[in-house]
């Protein structure tokens, strides 16, 4: 059988994203946590503490795509996750961080019903029949160039309208391969071929992404340009205070490293706003 035809379809209809997505990198060199958890028993314990802590959905990724991250292959990046997803199927949602189709056929055979690709379905030519066929949820990511080389990418015309119009563009090729507009979100891709200010200018309009009539998953968590605005490494409440923002903006998945401190934010933004 083809990649595009193994393995159940998921059920039709919209899909209901949820607020708290759990980032889970099985790798020894992401930018945040690589080493962390490169034992299936250490990645799967962490993902159900992710659970408990609130998160609806674990993102379970095998190959870094940090700045100049050089690319993993399929066989390694899948060695690296499967087990992972195996040991966390049934328990949570999980959606399967990959660029390439054959990670994406084994990783929904092994229990992900989510897939969750950076390039938009643009990195592997086999990846947009395959989702569609697979009838699964996507999230289609704005990034321009590769891990490696998209910091040379970083020069816009129009950065929200460059990104508004990219987007698009990845949204109708994915319709036209034939993927339910319903179970398509859309991540505006922070970091990912752009500077640290245009971060902050894309975070400031992100509402603007709304107009497309998809939902909006922001990844902001840990990312080097809240370093040069906090003036702390890594900080947990820069990132939440970044979370926060682009949820007032308009995202309704928020990816993140540190699920339980958001996750409470949240709530508290949640009761203080109706």
């Amino acid at each position: 059988m083809t990649l595009a035809t193994k393995g159940p379809a998921a059920m039709p209809g919209p899909f209901l994203w949820p607020p708290i997505m759990g980032i889970l990198n099985v790798t020894p060199d992401s930018f945040s946590d690589g080493g962390r958890f490169v034992e299936t028993s250490q990645a799967v314990a962490a993902g159900l503490q992710m659970v408990a802590d609130g998160a609806g959905l674990i993102d379970v990724g095998g190959e870094s795509t940090r700045p100049g991250a050089a690319e993993v292959s399929p066989a390694e990046e899948q060695a690296r996750i499967i087990s992972v997803i195996r040991g966390l199927a049934g328990v949570v949602t999980i959606s399967v961080d990959t660029r390439h189709a054959s990670t994406m056929a084994a990783a929904l055979d092994a229990g992900a019903t989510v897939v969750n690709d950076v390039s938009g379905l643009t990195h592997d030519p086999d990846a947009a029949a395959l989702v569609a066929a697979r009838g699964c949820p996507v999230i289609l990511m704005h990034m321009r160039g590769t891990p490696a080389t998209m910091a040379s990418f970083a020069h816009y015309d129009d950065l929200v309208e460059d990104v508004l119009r990219e987007l698009a563009a990845r949204v109708d090729r994915a319709v036209a391969a034939g993927i339910d507009q319903r179970r398509i979100a859309i991540d505006p891709g922070v970091g990912f071929a752009k500077t640290a200010d245009q971060n902050v200018l894309l975070l400031r309009h992100l509402n603007r992404l709304t107009t497309l009539g998809h939902p909006i998953v922001a990844g902001v968590s840990r990312k080097r340009f809240l370093t040069a605005l906090s003036g702390a490494e890594r900080s947990v409440s820069a990132s939440v205070a970044a979370a926060l923002a682009a949820w007032e903006q308009g995202a309704r998945t928020l990816r993140v490293h540190d699920v339980a401190e958001t996750a409470q934010a949240l709530k508290v933004w949640q009761a203080l706003h109706g």
